[in-house]
């Protein structure tokens, strides 16, 4: 049975870079400045044989207050009482701190399962570290090298036992799972792509993405329906991009938090800058994108480019306005809303438009059905057959231009992929077709059949590409008599 090890200790003790050495990638950022991690991140580990969940966790530091290392350590202690296991670290250079011996308490407490590792502990300089480790009470530590890889060994070691307990446990506790489907169930709904198709096994992928302090880290809260991500009035306190599963109104999901972003020029710092390609990344995970805008400032030139961003990756989008609990006019503000979003993000026409209240919860329940439908219309599918008949009584309605006098033919068009669709259109002098007559098919598609909002690609192909002998070279009369066998004439 999987089980859950949370990765704890004080600040810029190695915890991120033993995340990312377990998981087999650099999904934690990491960096010598302290208190780079702030939010709770989960990753698939392997460690030899085993295979289980691992948390990277905010350093606990002594503060109980409001503030926000407070509020980082309420969220690290959740964490523990979450996780199955604890591996509580410590700096092996620097040696046993007040505070380790607080944090070891707790932990004993807390948690029935916890390791004690003494990281950095390669060379002599760990020595007597190792050595103090042993006045926390926390048994034997092991001795480790997040950075190089040592003591992995003896992690494993110690980690097999717990592995036994759970893997006996699952026998008795497992329900039935993985219930195959009869055949033709499969292939229910012929406009819809086998695609997208959501399961426990294949959730739906969803990234929240907007400026700092739009509410994204509040609003997920709210979804999962407990305090898992760190929030407060402080703007830019999310810096890596956070997965988290949860089923939500009966929909298996896997919503990603991403650290809020700002205008290029006013990023300068490291970090910030780590955090912001963290959430770019995360765009390109997504099967839909959530561009959460402050509704008090709407629709200003980042949350513009954002929503760019997320169209010409080719994912589904849908525009949440938060903060509509505070918003004194909503009908009047309503329209202002659609009017500016019809006039500045013409290439998401007729996307999802949803006004949502993270703080009370209010439209939570249009949100969710917004996603399912842009979901449904990112994957869909159109017949050929319906797509060559269409075809026709668009260019009978509107002809394509003649450069030159030459009527350009549109002959043939089908669908060539889904998510998001994408269309070719076989005709003669594609390079000549304008960019407006392709606009004018593209929104014609939206319309007639049902796709608002998602992108569209629509490819302009020559048929003549596919004849093999477009470029050979014609075969010379000599040479044909030759190849028939028959002599010139007088010979």
């Amino acid at each position: 049975m999987s089980f859950t090890l949370a990765i704890v200790g004080r600040p810029n003790v190695g915890k991120s870079t033993l995340f990312n050495r377990l998981v087999g990638k650099r999904l934690a950022l990491v960096d010598d400045q302290p208190g780079v991690t702030r939010d709770l991140r989960e990753g698939e580990a392997k460690l030899g044989d085993l295979r289980f969940t691992v948390i990277d966790t905010a350093g606990l530091e002594e503060a109980t207050d409001d503030s926000l290392q407070g509020r980082m350590r309420r969220l690290t202690e959740r964490a523990v009482e979450m996780a199955d296991v604890c591996l509580f670290m410590i700096d092996a250079r620097t040696g046993v701190l007040p505070a380790d011996e607080v944090f070891a308490d707790i932990l004993r407490k807390k948690n029935a399962h916890v390791l004690l590792a003494a990281n950095k502990g390669e060379g002599r300089a760990a020595d007597a570290g190792v050595i103090e480790a042993y006045a926390l009470g926390l048994g034997e530590p092991l001795r480790i090298s997040a950075e190089h890889g040592e003591g992995m060994g003896d992690l494993l070691a110690a980690l097999m036992p717990i592995a036994d307990e759970f893997a006996a446990r699952e026998a008795e506790y497992t329900p039935d799972t993985d219930v195959t489907l009869a055949e033709g169930e499969a292939d229910a709904g012929e406009d819809i792509d086998a695609e997208a198709r959501i399961t426990p096994q294949k959730p739906l992928q969803v990234a929240v993405v907007g400026r700092p302090n739009a509410g994204k880290s509040t609003l997920i809260n709210r979804i999962i329906g407990e305090e898992r991500l760190l929030t407060g009035p402080e703007a830019g306190i999310t810096r890596d991009s956070i997965s988290l599963r949860t089923t939500w109104n009966g929909t298996p999901m896997r919503i990603f938090d991403t650290a809020g972003m700002r205008k290029k020029a006013k990023v300068q710092e490291k970090l910030e800058k780590l955090s912001v390609s963290d959430g770019l990344r995360a765009v390109k995970f997504a099967e839909v994108v959530v561009v959460l805008l402050d509704v008090e400032i709407p629709f200003e030139q980042q949350d513009l480019r954002i929503a760019d961003l997320a169209e010409r990756e080719g994912r589904a989008v849908v525009i949440a306005a938060n903060k509509w609990d505070a918003e004194p006019e909503k009908q009047e503000k309503l329209r202002e809303l659609k009017a500016n979003f019809e006039r500045l993000l013409p290439q998401l026409r007729g996307a999802p438009l949803v006004t949502v209240s993270a703080k009370t919860g209010k439209g939570l329940d249009r949100l969710h059905a917004a996603i399912l439908r842009a979901h449904e219309v990112w994957n869909r599918r159109v017949s050929t057959a319906r797509l060559n008949r269409w075809l026709g009584e668009m260019v009978e309605a509107h002809p394509p231009p003649a450069p030159s006098g030459r009527r350009i033919k549109l002959r043939y068009m089908t669908q060539a992929k889904t998510r998001p669709p994408g269309f070719v259109v076989m005709c003669s002098n594609p390079e000549k077709l304008s960019d407006s007559y392709s606009r004018y098919l593209i929104n014609g598609l939206r319309d007639s059949f049902d796709m608002p909002g998602t992108p569209i690609r629509l490819h302009m192909r020559s048929q003549a590409d596919a004849n093999p002998y477009k470029n050979r070279k014609k075969s010379t009369p000599s040479r044909l008599r030759k190849h028939l066998g028959k002599k010139p004439h007088g010979e």
